[in-house]
């Protein structure tokens, strides 16, 4: 007897979970993006999924959107209806490998969407930035190393805050586990190395983690629970030095990850090992600093343009 779409849905997910390594947040956006499509499609078969029903369903999320009490509508954008495909896309892909009839994945285009716009800080504004925290406390001690770090590795939110205290400062460089589990390798400018030195030497507490929530330490509701901070915590961290700095763009861990990206390749690093730094899976992703990082031919263009023109 064939499985149904809900059964062999749930098997890729686990497929997706045990055999591919996924992380769990990841599969739980597969299972959010499917359940959409059998959602609207109302179909039982894996045989029934053809052309024409993923041209509905396409059309279909191009003209959803959310709606509230006060009425508002938006809709869903080309980069999420992507996210939408391309799990669909996957999905197809592990019937093929289970042999199982259904459309052909390679019969999924994406939708085009506009080049990703980078939001970006001068380096001035990020030398400021970095000098924000002032005093030899403990919380300008973390939040130094935590600014410090940033800039040096071009880790993700998440990754900093996964990070241990136990971290071996007599090397220069450390590994990360990454997206999709993956390891790469991350290196400590001095400045920051000094920077996350200082602020463990402050540490009096035991926690394993290597940026906590200070205010949390002589809490006795606390005692044997982590005081790990998270991303949203960082990221306020940045927000608030930022303001401080005289910066009045948005400024996020991101930000400082972009950063971290053009300074290399505005000093000649290439595009394959900023990639790897980053921890990019397609060198695509890594592409899109490089319009903001080719300064010389700004300065061949002013050396050799409409040198005929009389001024």
């Amino acid at each position: 007897m064939d499985k149904d779409l809900k059964q062999l849905k749930r098997e890729f997910l686990e497929y997706m979970e045990i055999e591919k390594g996924r992380s769990l947040k990841t599969v739980e956006n597969y299972d959010r993006y499917l359940e959409r499509f059998l959602s609207y499609s109302n179909l039982t078969d894996a045989k029934e999924i053809t052309d024409e029903v993923v041209r509905n369903y396409r059309l279909w999320l191009n003209r959803q959107y959310v709606s509230n009490k006060y009425v508002t509508r938006e809709t869903i954008d080309k980069k999420t209806q992507n996210y939408y495909l391309i799990a669909l896309r996957m999905f197809l892909k592990y019937l093929v490998r289970r042999n199982i009839v259904s459309l052909s994945p390679d019969r999924i285009d994406l939708a085009k969407i506009p080049e990703r716009s980078i939001d970006m800080i001068s380096e001035e504004e990020l030398e400021r930035l970095l000098v924000a925290p002032s005093g030899d406390d403990i919380g300008a001690l973390r939040d130094k190393a935590i600014l410090e770090l940033l800039f040096s590795t071009g880790l993700r939110v998440s990754e900093l805050c996964s990070l241990s205290r136990y971290i071996d400062l007599k090397k220069d460089e450390f590994s990360i586990r990454g997206k999709g589990s993956k390891i790469r390798v991350v290196f400590f400018s001095p400045e920051a190395k000094k920077a996350v030195k200082q602020y463990l030497d402050a540490r009096t507490d035991l926690d394993e983690a290597l940026f906590i929530n200070l205010s949390s330490i002589n809490k006795s509701e606390n005692v044997g629970k982590t005081k790990r901070l998270t991303s949203r915590s960082i990221e306020r961290i940045v927000k608030y030095y930022a303001i401080k700095a005289g910066i009045f763009k948005k400024v996020t861990p991101h930000v400082i990850r972009h950063s971290f990206a053009t300074d290399l390749l505005q000093n000649g690093a290439d595009l394959r090992s900023v990639q790897t730094m980053l921890g990019h899976a397609d060198i695509s992703t890594t592409q899109v600093y490089t319009h903001v990082t080719d300064t010389h031919l700004k300065k061949i263009h002013e050396m050799f343009h409409g040198k005929h023109r009389k001024g």
